[in-house]
């Protein structure tokens, strides 16, 4: 890879994790259709599958960041702001993958709220796939500044807080029967 600037390495790795985020909703849409079917072994190889996309699209997105911050700052960052992009706010957030996920989350929340007894193993370990590619991104962000810098899609809060909110978020889409403590705070 070291031909490859900067600007290459973070657009093929984001261009595999799209392609391992597509998967995943293929997944996770035949598991939904598992459990509706009461088919409980096709399910545990759907949320299985799943896990593994979600762990093979945080490694992406750590490879992704694999060059310095001065790269980021030079070449990556300046291409995601105008005149490169459309919107002074873009982000991840705004692909159709991104929405069609959560979407499919916000359908699977009641599914995953009455999960059989059965499915607990690939469900937590589905569970912990997606804190491990959520901790991936952060690392990444923190490692270009994060945590000094505002996010390009909220100015008024670091980058790394609003991942750490989205992330929280989106743990009560997928892990809706883990309680969690009052006094436990993410980061």
């Amino acid at each position: 890879m070291a031909n490859l600037d900067s600007y290459q390495i973070w657009k093929g790795f984001h261009w595999s994790f799209f392609i391992d985020i597509q998967g995943l909703m293929i997944c996770l849409r035949r598991f939904e259709e598992s459990i509706l079917a009461g088919s409980i072994s096709n399910a545990k190889l759907e949320l299985e599958t799943a896990a593994d996309l979600m762990l093979a699209s945080g490694s992406a997105m750590e490879l992704a960041g694999s060059f310095s911050k001065q790269a980021y700052e030079q070449q990556v960052r300046p291409s995601m702001m105008p005149p490169y992009v459309r919107s002074d706010s873009f982000s991840g957030l705004m692909s159709w993958e991104h929405a069609s996920l959560i979407q499919l989350w916000k359908r699977l929340q009641p599914i995953f709220t009455t999960l059989p007894a059965a499915l607990d193993p690939q469900h937590k370990r589905f569970i912990d796939a997606y804190s491990q590619l959520a901790s991936s991104h952060r690392a990444v962000c923190q490692k270009f500044g994060g945590d000094d810098v505002g996010s390009l899609r909220c100015g008024n809060e670091t980058a790394v807080q609003v991942l750490d909110k989205f992330s929280q978020q989106r743990q009560t889409l997928i892990a809706p029967k883990q309680k969690s403590c009052p006094f436990h705070h993410s980061h």
